[in-house]
């Protein structure tokens, strides 16, 4: 799977709903279930996917796991990864995708963790920074990092709501066998 560049700014609405409409369809036709684990964008990924009709066929279920207690309990997020790497991590997005993967009927599992902002950014770690999780039945958990700068907090999270969805869309451009 080829890095996607995440968006420079943030998209509207109604272009994120006609690529979730693109992408419903696309998994139906290769017959795969998605789950979805989100932290920071708080369930707008499954909000704007089970919005379209048809989503029922594709989408499993979709977990909020906004708090730390929220991602150990729900995706199986270890206390260890989240000390030793802090809950905006490739480990912790990996995990999460996982979890979300190990605890649904899903084929595949996106997950999304960051900073959204305003606050809570440090030097190491700033305003915007993003890591995403992919979990396919059968491969080892991809992690994919971003830093969505000089964007507000709604900004942020739509970003990373469209680079999930990017995302979903390259692994089912692959070709089979991926």
């Amino acid at each position: 799977m080829t890095d996607i560049s995440p968006p420079t700014s943030a998209p509207h609405w109604d272009e994120l709903d006609r690529n979730a409409q693109e992408l419903i369809p696309a998994l139906a036709k290769q017959q795969l279930m998605l789950a979805t684990a989100e932290s920071c964008t708080g369930g707008l990924i499954c909000g704007l996917l089970t919005g379209i009709p048809g989503s029922s066929d594709v989408i499993d279920r979709g977990f909020v796991t906004y708090s730390n207690e929220a991602k150990q309990d729900l995706v199986n997020v270890t206390a260890a990864s989240l000390e030793n790497y802090g809950a905006v991590s490739p480990q912790v997005a990996a995990e999460m995708a996982a979890g979300a993967l190990a605890n649904s009927r899903a084929d595949i599992a996106i997950s999304v963790t960051g900073i959204a902002g305003p606050g809570g950014g440090t030097p190491q770690k700033p305003v915007g920074t993003v890591h995403f999780g992919l979990a396919i039945k059968g491969q080892d958990v991809r992690t994919f990092s971003a830093l969505f700068e000089a964007m507000d907090r709604t900004d942020v999270r739509l970003a990373s709501v469209a680079y999930c969805l990017k995302l979903i869309s390259n692994f089912l451009c692959m070709p089979k066998g991926r």
